[in-house]
Formats: C-alpha cells, sequence, structure tokens
C-alpha cells in the first residue's frame, strides 16, 4: 500500500522560493515514476514535474527554469524547489506515485485519474 505526505506548502511573496517534501511509503523505487501535480478551485488537476526511477524529469512549461523535482531514495522523499514564485503558481500541490515505469511518467501524458496521491499541501504566491 503505497501513501503519500506533503508539506512545505505556505505563504510567499512573487519572487520569493519556497521547497516542498513528500515522504513517500510503499513506493518501489526501482521502478516507476513520482509527480508533483497542482490544483485551482474551478480547474482540473496539472502535472507540473515529473521523475522517473531512472533520475529522467520533465516539467510544464509554465515551470521551467524556476521549479526543479528530485528526490532522496534513502529518505523515500520527494522534493519541488519552487524559485522566482508568481501568484499564478498559487495552487493545491499534491505528489503522486505510479510503481510501473510507462509512457505516463511524463509531464504531457500523466493524468488526475492514475496512481497513489497525497492530500495535499497549499501555496499562496501574492
Amino acid at each position: 500500500h503505497v501513501q503519500l505526505v506533503e508539506s512545505g506548502g505556505g505563504s510567499v511573496q512573487a519572487g520569493g522560493s519556497l521547497s516542498l517534501s513528500c515522504a513517500t511509503r510503499g513506493h518501489t523505487r526501482r521502478s516507476g515514476c513520482l509527480a508533483w501535480f497542482r490544483q485551482v478551485p474551478g480547474k482540473e488537476r496539472e502535472a507540473v514535474a515529473v521523475i522517473i526511477s531512472d533520475g529522467s524529469t520533465s516539467y510544464a512549461d509554465s515551470v521551467k527554469g524556476r521549479f526543479t523535482i528530485s528526490r532522496d531514495n534513502a529518505k523515500s522523499t520527494l522534493y519541488l524547489q519552487m524559485n522566482s514564485l508568481k501568484p499564478e503558481d498559487t495552487a493545491m500541490y499534491y505528489c503522486a506515485a505510479v510503481s510501473r515505469t510507462g509512457i505516463w511518467c511524463d509531464v504531457r501524458y500523466w493524468t488526475s485519474s492514475l496512481g497513489y496521491w497525497g492530500q495535499g499541501t497549499q501555496v499562496t504566491v501574492s
């Protein structure tokens, strides 16, 4: 059974930085992929960044160059470093996990109907 617990959200001024963490339990590190999604009320949940078990990553165009996804296998933790934050980054941020690697391990193809999910952490940029 996979469990994901996000932390690190909060309020920050535009141009500032935040770092999100996601403690993962039950997710195998040898295969599959992990991701950060975000959602604002009234809109669909969108993939922000994905990292595959081999370390390769993909990012939404809106966050490229500002956000960095990483993982610490020893700590079973997924991270999202967010720099140069903008008001439009305001959202609930979720981490997600899929146990098998596949075409879905990419921001273009991973949808909110797939995988295990955390409860979310709120990020507010003003």
